[in-house]
């Protein structure tokens, strides 16, 4: 809102009592943003004030904290000191994990997960410490703290939530074709069986590996499934993906790949090669 803005640009003279101003604003529309000019003016006397918010009976206000900390907020300032060590606002976050409204836990992952980003190790050794005895609520924090991570196949991300490295043969794994024309797609099925007598659960994705203009590849990782395999059970799955082009990736001709990737471990990959149609007017070959 126009008037935090202001409030931002122009109150840290009058820190305390502008800080004040925006618990009160953030009640009627969110603050997230303007708190941020407090944080990096005095980062120690902007907490020392939110330290006390935690517990405000608005969950506008609690959310605050946890929003307007976050270290990397879309759309707004990032912290750099923040980005740098966000120690200083882990105890805040753990003061508000088992708020009881889900719109402050989710703002909790949130700022969790920009922490992942510059310092993985930090979000995955505090989580753990949350785990044992944790509730569904909290449990449900975790794992939207953990998403990139996951994604990543971090395996201290993975073993927070209880997947370890898998004990699998892979059966098969084929691609519908070695050449894919852009704006197609391509399918790949995959079979593996479990070499455990137990049950192990299983997140599967693929990595895409992009060519570049360089002639060197960029991994993008794809969400596939999550499913329990059956103690020495056998699968098989198969997934369909297009290759069209999107605002925000710009595709070359060339050898491409697409590995799969259970539990964090790469298990199996297949090259092809992406072509254009004749005629088009912005080859990107």
């Amino acid at each position: 809102m126009p008037l935090g803005l202001v409030v931002g640009q122009n109150g840290t003279e009058y820190f305390e009592e502008s800080l004040l101003l925006l618990k009160e604003m953030t009640k009627r529309f969110s603050s997230e943003f303007d708190v941020r000019y407090f944080l990096i003016a005095d980062q120690e006397r902007a907490l020392g004030m939110m330290k006390r918010w935690v517990n405000d009976p608005n969950r506008h206000v609690r959310r605050l904290v946890s929003e307007g900390t976050r270290p990397r907020l879309p759309w707004a300032m990032q912290l750099p000191r923040l980005i740098n060590d966000p120690t200083p606002i882990l105890p805040l976050l753990e003061s508000l994990r088992d708020d009881n409204e889900e719109y402050v836990r989710r703002s909790v992952a949130n700022n969790l997960n920009d922490i992942a980003k510059d310092h993985p190790d930090t979000v995955v050794e505090l989580v753990q410490t949350w785990v044992e005895g944790a509730n569904i609520n909290t449990m449900r924090l975790i794992r939207h703290a953990l998403r990139s991570l996951i994604k990543q196949g971090h395996p201290g991300a993975l073993k927070s939530l209880g997947y370890s490295p898998p004990k699998l043969s892979l059966v098969g794994f084929e691609l519908s074709s070695s050449q894919v024309t852009l704006g197609g797609a391509i399918e790949f099925r995959l079979e593996i069986k479990s070499d455990k007598t137990v049950n192990q659960p299983l997140v599967i994705d693929y990595i895409v590996h992009h060519m570049r203009a360089n002639g060197k590849t960029t991994p993008k990782v794809f969400k596939w499934k999550k499913l329990e395999l059956k103690g020495e059970g056998k699968i098989h799955i198969a997934k369909k993906h297009t290759i069209k082009p999107v605002t925000t990736r710009r595709y070359y001709c060339g050898r491409h790949r697409i590995d799969i990737i259970i539990n964090g471990e790469v298990i199996c990959g297949q090259d092809f090669d992406l072509r254009v149609l004749e005629g088009k007017e912005r080859d990107p070959c």
